[in-house]
């Protein structure tokens, strides 16, 4: 829903001697679009994130291309959205301040009157419903709920984007209380555009307004025949002389401009103003593996009695020691989202592998993947040299489940 124009034109069809309206603009109606992309794009990438266990969302992360690829698709959709929303604030202002447009999307008295009006329809006390004018009360109570869903979803958002500034000053729990409200918005958000936009826009009757900019007669009669009687009784706003416009413009004009320099800069600090928190946590101690030019035979290993932290005494098998390793470890790209199609999740899962081939080859560490990528000394779950011996001694040993 966007801030109207402070006038209405009409437009004579020879043809069929009807008239048409101006409801939207050019300007607003790309607005419109680039806000109807990107929130549907928000809601595609975000809600699977969301119920990241459901089947449907396992397959659209997998269609994306990972978790990683779902995050940036979102985080983009987030900055178009921003930006589209800094640009209608702007626009508001000039036809507010310059063209002296009225607020019409601002709820008054009268929106009241006519929902008790509509309630006496309804209940057969009325024969009509009541005569909106520009916007109805529905529409209103629309546009203020997608400015405070994007509010909402803009603070929680930056929160949950620089975790470690948000708790710089506030506490820990902030986090977890700004991703349960980003969820719950974005599922009312949703909701709203299913249940009563798609219904009283596009069911009920289709308003094809937003994307042809008009409206014919006979709909403004049905929609708004309140403003069409203000219309055709001239009593709509006017367009400002233009010398009142052009002095009302070099006012305006620079302080738009610097209201748009902070309002970008606030959104490209949003953005960069922290990398991620995982680069914060330390990372496994790593070292430079020596690999040789010509590989060299490699005794076979003997199991020492050596157990990671956290596993059960004597129980150097998959669930005794490396199912707890490698969830800890690797679960953020080879647990439910499988990266490369390998999940560590279960054994079976790590004995099939992914698409560079099976990550676990019983008494054949040399033939490993994990164990191949592991000696590289570069992956993100980097184990230490610690761990990774004792993972090739119990693959060497015949890598026993149980």
């Amino acid at each position: 829903m966007i801030e109207p124009t402070p006038t209405s034109s009409v437009t004579e069809h020879p043809v069929k001697e009807s008239k048409t309206y101006t409801r939207f603009d050019l300007l607003q109606r790309i607005q419109h679009m680039v806000l109807l992309i990107s929130f549907t794009i928000l809601a595609l990438t975000g809600l699977p994130q969301m119920f990241a266990l459901a089947p449907i969302s396992e397959g659209l992360i997998r269609i994306y291309g990972g978790i990683e690829t779902t995050r940036l698709i979102h985080h983009v959709a987030a900055i178009v959205l921003s930006t589209v929303g800094i640009l209608h604030v702007i626009e508001v202002l000039y036809r507010v301040t310059v063209l002296r447009a009225p607020l019409s999307m601002v709820p008054l008295l009268e929106d009241f009157k006519h929902l008790f009006q509509d309630l006496g329809y309804y209940f057969n006390q009325r024969r009509h419903k009541a005569y909106y004018g520009r916007y109805s009360y529905g529409e209103k109570v629309e546009y203020l709920a997608v400015v405070w869903g994007t509010i909402i979803m803009a603070i929680t958002g930056f929160i949950m984007w620089n975790p470690i500034a948000a708790t710089h000053n506030l506490p820990g729990a902030i986090v977890p209380a700004s991703k349960a409200a980003h969820g719950g918005e974005a599922i009312l958000a949703v909701l709203s555009i299913i249940l009563w936009h798609f219904y009283h826009v596009h069911l009920r009757h289709f308003n094809k307004s937003m994307f042809t900019g008009k409206f014919s007669r006979e709909e403004m009669e049905h929609e708004h025949p309140g403003e069409l009687a203000q219309i055709e009784a001239g009593q709509v706003a006017q367009r400002p002389p233009h010398s009142v416009l052009r002095r009302r413009q070099r006012l305006y004009f620079p302080i738009a401009g610097l209201l748009t320099v902070i309002l970008g800069f606030s959104l490209y600090r949003f953005v960069t103003f922290e990398k991620t928190a995982i680069t914060t946590i330390p990372q496994g101690e790593t070292v430079q593996v020596f690999v040789p030019i010509t590989p060299t035979p490699r005794p076979t290993p003997t199991i020492t009695p050596t157990i990671l932290p956290g596993a059960e005494v004597g129980a150097d098998t998959w669930a005794g020691t490396y199912e707890g390793l490698f969830r800890n470890r690797c679960s953020t790209c080879h647990g439910v989202t499988a990266v490369g199609d390998l999940s560590l999740a279960t054994y079976q899962q790590a004995l099939k592998g992914g698409k560079s081939g099976p990550a676990i080859v019983p008494s054949d560490s040399d033939a490993s993947r994990l164990v191949q990528v592991q000696l590289t000394g570069k992956h993100p779950g980097q184990l230490t040299i610690d761990e990774l011996n004792q993972v090739i001694a119990w693959i060497e040993a015949g890598a026993p489940e149980k």
